[in-house]
């Protein structure tokens, strides 16, 4: 006899009464959230009293709540808390505001996280349902405001739909390419007297049917054979991988496929980690900022794969331009609308990415694919030696690369890295390590400054045991600089680094080469911030300003060996510029690497690099 499935378990509440709000919590719960980021508010008021009462109820025997509320000093710090919550652990992030200005406040970390699919659900109080459109008291547009930015919107208007949407919430957040969902809840809704199921989701029968293909979507042995006849006739194959790997999981497959074929990687300012920097085959990243050795690899490649990869303005700022000698080109993504939308390309797959590569590995090794690619390997560790990366080193000055160097060398690649927007971003990821994805959190395609103190925060809660470093810049850090007495309140061992250049460097740079020097508004004349006092005021018992360059080494170390908040101010070179640099609108051709890497021009061996094929 056949046995028979076991039914579906029932939830233990299932039946009983419960307001919207109570409900709004229990949907939480039942989603395995376990930290919760948000800032009350009166059209809130009823989720964040069901929540205390959860809580209450629910805490263990040493007082531990289940699901903890972090307050943030605004509500854009709880959208990017709830983002490098997300960032560093792969999980939902979760957010929740009050309506008006509480809700427009999360607007750009909703669009950061849209930008860099990272699965955020935030849940806004509204007005009453009788009171939307009136002008009320707080009432803001947050389904037309949130609708040009999010995954999808909802306003809950019938109490009965209110669990199984925001359960659709989480599922839209989560799957396919990840997102953020935004809730709109008014007050009544939250109050309403409701009968609770424990289970259902909204239709949404498009959305379903695209994932249904997606997930059913295999590589056929026809594609496979496309796949590799291309790659047997390359001789200098490249994989370009982009944040899409991170968000899929697919590291560990994208690196047993590179490690199956001898493929070399490099990655895009949101594949970071996706590859071990340090490999032998790694080039790091790409780009605006990417390393010399990187972008003359995509220069000389004749086979080029991006994974995840949508050849954004900053990889590809020239298309009919980038990977010149490339005669296929092949791309892997989740998002239909990301294929060949930039650079047209002759081999393509939808679907999830580490299935795509653990099928293209395992149909590689059975039909014993084993590309000769001694001469390539070989002319890319030359590459990456004649064209390394490189500063200033003999400057009396403080150089932002060596007091990354310095940290690195302490964390090993080890560490949880975020950052602000700028120089110092550009900077920490050319010269730190990173050995496994979900290390590297920075504000890609938006670019937010200000994300980086708040994201720490964030990323700490996430992962408690692990080393959180903030790399930010004296104007980034500004944005959000609240933060640090949220970070010193919940006594968070988050390390505050501030490169203090005087002014906004990268803007800087660019008015230096292409608006004549005239640099305005990026500087801040007068009186200067003290950091450090402001550090101390929000309550870091350790915060120090370095100076002096022969005390570079044993402060870093004091700096993140510290048993608790660190904040660390650095007086760094102001004219310090980020090299390599390819223009906009300029090809890898012409990246201008500075004066201390190496250029092809520079370096007679190599000047004909591109002929040598």
């Amino acid at each position: 006899m056949n046995a028979q499935p076991n039914p579906p378990a029932i939830h233990p509440r299932a039946g009983q009464p419960l307001t919207g709000a109570e409900v709004i919590v229990q949907v939480l719960a039942d989603e395995g959230v376990q930290m919760l980021f948000g800032y009350a508010g009166g059209a809130i008021l009823p989720v964040f009293d069901a929540l205390y009462r959860h809580n209450a109820t629910h805490a263990g025997e040493d007082g531990r709540e289940p699901m903890p509320l972090v307050v943030p000093a605004n509500e854009q710090g709880a959208g990017f808390m709830a983002a490098g919550y997300a960032r560093a652990s792969g999980k939902v992030g979760v957010a929740i505001v009050t309506s008006g200005p509480g809700a427009t406040n999360m607007v750009t970390p909703v669009q950061d996280c849209m930008a860099d699919s990272i699965p955020l659900v935030v849940v806004c109080g509204q007005v009453g349902t009788a009171a939307l459109g009136s002008d009320a008291f707080q009432e803001a547009p947050v389904h037309h405001l949130m609708g040009a930015c999010a995954k999808h919107v909802f306003l809950v208007t019938d109490p009965a739909r209110l669990e199984a949407t925001l359960r659709s919430a989480f599922m839209l957040a989560r799957s396919g390419r990840p997102g953020p969902v935004v809730v709109d809840c008014p007050k009544d809704v939250q109050n309403a007297a409701l009968r609770f199921h424990g289970e259902g989701e909204l239709a949404l029968p498009g959305y379903r049917a695209r994932l249904r293909r997606s997930d059913q979507a295999a590589l056929s042995d026809a594609e496979c054979v496309a796949f590799f006849e291309a790659l047997r006739r390359a001789r200098r194959p490249l994989l370009y991988a982009g944040g899409g790997v991170v968000a899929a999981g697919a590291a560990p497959a994208l690196r047993a496929f590179a490690d199956a074929f001898g493929l070399p990687v490099t990655t895009s300012l949101m594949g970071i980690g996706a590859v071990d920097t340090r490999a032998p085959l790694a080039l790091h990243m790409l780009g605006m900022h990417g390393t010399a050795y990187a972008n003359y690899a995509v220069e000389d490649c004749d086979f080029l794969c991006a994974l995840g990869a949508r050849f954004d303005d900053r990889v590809c700022g020239a298309p009919d331009r980038f990977a010149p000698r490339a005669r296929f080109l092949a791309q892997v993504d989740i998002d239909p609308g990301e294929v060949g939308k930039v650079k047209p390309v002759h081999w393509q797959h939808v679907g999830p990415l580490a299935r795509a590569l653990d099928r293209l590995t395992a149909w590689g090794r059975a039909h014993g694919v084993r590309p000769d690619l001694a001469e390539w390997h070989a002319h890319l560790a030359r590459s990456k030696r004649d064209h390394a990366m490189n500063y200033d080193r003999a400057s009396p000055l403080i150089q932002p690369q060596a007091v990354l160097e310095a940290i690195d060398r302490h964390a090993q690649g080890r560490a949880i890295v975020s950052t602000g927007v700028g120089q110092h971003q550009m900077w920490a990821a050319q010269w730190l390590a990173f050995r496994e994805p979900r290390q590297w959190l920075t504000s890609g395609a938006m670019g937010t400054m200000g994300f980086g103190l708040p994201a720490a925060v964030g990323a700490q809660l996430a992962r408690p045991d692990s080393l959180v470093i903030d790399i930010d810049g004296d104007t980034s850090i500004r944005m959000n600089a609240g933060e640090l007495e949220t970070i010193a309140r919940l006594e968070l061992p988050v390390k505050v680094l501030v490169l203090d250049n005087g002014g906004d460097g990268m803007v800087r740079q660019w008015q230096r080469l292409y608006y004549g020097g005239r640099f305005a508004a990026s500087a801040r004349p007068g009186r200067r911030r003290d950091f450090v006092r402001a550090a101390q005021a929000d309550g870091f018992a350790w915060a120090r300003r370095l100076d002096d360059r022969n005390a570079l080494e044993q402060t870093i170390a004091a700096f993140l060996a510290f048993d608790g908040p660190a904040f660390l101010e650095v007086a760094i070179d102001p004219d310090a510029c980020v090299y390599p640099m390819v223009g906009p609108g300029a090809s890898y051709a012409q990246m201008v690497t500075g004066p201390h890497i190496a250029s092809r021009e520079a370096a007679a061996p190599l000047a004909a690099a591109g002929a040598m094929f």
